[in-house]
């Protein structure tokens, strides 16, 4: 059997396994009035996401740069049920915004039991140009900010028992092609709140860390950008959402979405050569 088709054999035979042990956790009764910080959700998913938490009855503040967006979406949230909700326009690419943001969202909610980190800088997609200072500013946004907001917010987490949700991608679980920047950006991601994760737990201290996989997800900026390199089909961006929703409210150290990257990771660990074979299957190299 070729490479290709042993890992496509293994992937089914794991996500089975997967599948037949899969334990879901989540209380939605236990998100009404909860009080929640989400970042980036003006737009795509963390917009989405603002919205099943408002379905749910939280109370909640959002932050993205854009203000009259958020007015709009704050409107929306209102009409689904969210119990309060406040907005506060912020450029994460500031180091002084993360800090203002969570002492915002403290003073209007009186507190935090999650804080949902979803905004990202723009992916260019595109084969490495040697452009050092877009790496830089992605970072500042993808990865320092996302520090920031999440050391703002850990006393008020933690006296509330509450949970940290970062939502990553399948970019920092493995190096795919035209993500240079980007996938740096989602690995330190992953290797920061995996860190963290382990203290908290040997410091006793009950905050949870839910790192969330994303695979290719049918927001704007991903279908334009992706268009023509990616050979495959996007997820629908509320059902990511509320994959993301459930995993933090049920105090998952991972979820994936779709449910078959996991086993995809799995396999890409354990046979690196064959599974980049297949990986690179699925881009389009003669795309401009």
């Amino acid at each position: 059997m070729k490479p290709i088709g042993k890992v496509l054999c293994a992937t089914g035979v794991v996500a089975g396994l997967v599948a037949f042990f899969w334990k879901d956790d989540f209380n939605p009764e236990s998100l009404s009035g909860a009080r929640v910080l989400v970042t980036g959700a003006s737009a795509g998913i963390g917009e989405q996401i603002a919205y099943h938490y408002a379905r749910f009855g939280a109370e909640i503040v959002l932050t993205a740069r854009r203000e009259a967006v958020l007015q709009k979406v704050m409107e929306k949230c209102l009409t689904l049920g969210a119990k309060k909700i406040f907005y506060i326009p912020a450029d994460m690419s500031s180091p002084s915004e993360p800090e203002r943001v969570v002492q915002f969202a403290v003073q209007k909610l009186g507190g935090l039991d999650y804080l949902v980190l979803n905004h990202i800088g723009t992916n260019r997609f595109q084969e490495w140009a040697g452009d050092v200072e877009y790496t830089r500013w992605l970072l500042q946004v993808n990865f320092l900010s996302y520090v920031a907001l999440a050391t703002a917010a850990l006393p008020t987490l933690e006296k509330n028992r509450g949970a940290l949700v970062v939502v990553s991608s399948l970019t920092g679980k493995m190096p795919t092609p035209f993500t240079t920047s980007y996938s740096a950006t989602k690995f330190a991601l992953d290797g920061f709140f995996s860190s963290l994760r382990h203290e908290l737990i040997m410091q006793s201290r009950d905050v949870s860390v839910t790192l969330c996989i994303l695979g290719l997800i049918d927001t704007d900026s991903a279908l334009e950008h992706t268009r023509g390199k990616v050979l495959l089909s996007a997820s629908p961006a509320p059902e990511a959402a509320l994959a993301i929703v459930r995993g933090g409210a049920a105090r998952a150290p991972e979820i994936f979405y779709p449910r078959w990257l996991r086993p995809l990771c799995c396999l890409w660990a354990l046979f690196p050569s064959s599974g980049n074979q297949v990986l690179r299957a699925f881009y389009n190299y003669s795309s401009p």
